[in-house]
């Protein structure tokens, strides 16, 4: 399965388009469309470059078929277009390790929809603060999971 153009849309819109390396809300180097640079820590001499748009895309292209894989492997079932789609946004924010430990994962394959949707409004921090982009993302997350 293969995220949507809406989507690509919802993330580019979340995530932001940068052409130049910068710094996220909690510090960590990232380019592109939330490309994490390394390990986030530190920024490699090789990464202190402008992006052209055409690279930019081949890095989402490339971060989304490891996003989605993860998806179809901690999710394997009840996958509706507008679920893995959903699924795919939060786990690219949060990274498989905060999909597979996350309760929207474990209502979503038992089947408890209205639960697992509910549940994306329950990840709105980073860094221990809450942020007013996380809250309207989770929002929009849990309309296109619920399909709205």
């Amino acid at each position: 399965m293969n995220v949507s153009d809406k989507a690509i849309e919802m993330l580019c819109h979340h995530e932001g388009v940068r052409r130049k390396p910068y710094q996220d809300c909690i510090g960590l180097w990232t380019v592109g469309v939330g490309h994490l640079i390394g390990d986030g820590k530190s920024l490699p001499p090789e990464w202190n470059k402008t992006l052209t748009l055409e690279e930019v895309h081949a890095l989402l292209k490339k971060d989304l078929v490891r996003f989605e894989s993860w998806v179809c492997r901690l999710c394997p079932v009840n996958l509706t277009q507008p679920r893995f789609d959903a699924l795919v946004s939060f786990a690219f924010n949060l990274g498989a390790g905060g999909l597979q430990r996350s309760s929207i994962r474990m209502k979503h394959n038992r089947g408890e929809f209205e639960g697992a949707a509910d549940g994306f409004l329950l990840y709105t921090k980073a860094g221990g603060k809450v942020f007013q982009g996380l809250v309207t993302r989770r929002k929009d997350e849990r309309a296109v999971y619920l399909g709205v």
